[in-house]
């Protein structure tokens, strides 16, 4: 997704002069093609992000576009103050890009996991938080979020992430979820990083004759609503699937929205990390494994709910 990220920005920087781009002192070759294009539109802030969003904030109040650009958390928790107070209160056009999000980075310890991040920034009023599931939905977002004069959060995987869609995706909308596959027994409302392991997730479930309907929520502030509606009203079992703290991320917002919509919250079941730190040492694949989110636990965490 990063090296999407560093091609669709570039393309972007040329095709709009108000494009600004802030690195939190990561990825400086990942932008060697944004910065031989645009030498005066490249700042690498160093390991102090908020200042780099405080900066951020100010570029967009004189007109420009600018993409802040680091590590989740870091871009994220450590500045959720500039975030919240520069950039939301005054309800400007800042892209705040993180890359490896959820469990990406899990051999790199605690401090790189990003599990929270969600709950966090979609409390915050004029803030969007999108999650592509692919590179393809990395490129749209990108796109989209320059089209619009608003706070916007995009929250990235790392690298070598599977791509699920063919090719670029024409009609991208933020807060317009994406059909991957039909089904019509249980509905898989992925968001973000997550996609392929719904993907698999539904493989299974086909396998095991359950016909499985699979979304690409990218985007979790603003909800689809009609989305919503249509899937609690028409599929036994709604599953949403996040790497990402059941506590306050995509799966909150989806029952927050259909208690206080009157729907049927029983068929609404949530895949995510559990309240607590993930200590053991290893890499996404196996912390996935060791949390449950794999598609194939998945696919057997539902089979055992519709038993």
């Amino acid at each position: 997704m990063r090296n999407a990220f560093a091609d669709e920005l570039t393309k972007l920087g040329m095709d709009d002069p108000r494009v600004v781009m802030l690195s939190g002192d990561i990825g400086n070759k990942l932008f060697d093609k944004f910065r031989a294009a645009q030498p005066d539109r490249f700042f690498n802030c160093g390991v102090a992000e908020a200042n780099m969003t405080g900066l951020a904030a100010g570029l967009a109040m004189n007109g420009l576009r600018p993409f802040t650009y680091t590590i989740t958390p870091f871009v994220t928790t450590r500045c959720l103050e500039q975030i919240r107070t520069d950039v939301c209160y005054h309800d400007v056009p800042v892209t705040i890009v993180a890359v490896g999000a959820g469990l990406a980075y899990a051999g790199l310890g605690p401090t790189h996991h990003a599990c929270e991040d969600i709950a966090f920034l979609r409390a915050l009023p004029n803030m969007k938080v999108i999650c592509p599931g692919d590179q393809w939905e990395v490129r749209a977002a990108i796109r989209a979020v320059a089209k619009q004069d608003k706070p916007a959060y995009i929250r990235m995987g790392k690298k070598g992430e599977p791509t699920i869609h063919k090719g670029p995706l024409v009609d991208f909308e933020i807060g317009k979820a994406i059909t991957i596959s039909e089904g019509d027994e249980i509905c898989l409302l992925s968001t973000g990083n997550m996609l392929a392991e719904a993907v698999e997730a539904a493989k299974m479930l086909g396998d095991a004759g359950r016909s499985t309907r699979v979304v690409s929520f990218h985007t979790v502030k603003p909800l689809d609503e009609a989305c919503l509606e249509e899937a609690l009203a028409r599929f036994k079992l709604v599953v949403t699937i996040e790497e990402h703290s059941l506590i306050g991320g995509f799966g909150s917002a989806v029952a927050e929205w259909a208690i206080d919509n009157g729907q049927d919250t029983r068929k609404l079941m949530r895949v995510g990390t559990p309240d607590a730190f993930f200590k053991r040492s290893g890499e996404q694949e196996y912390a996935r494994e060791q949390l449950g989110l794999t598609g194939h636990q998945i696919a057997h965490r539902i089979m055992e709910r519709l038993a």
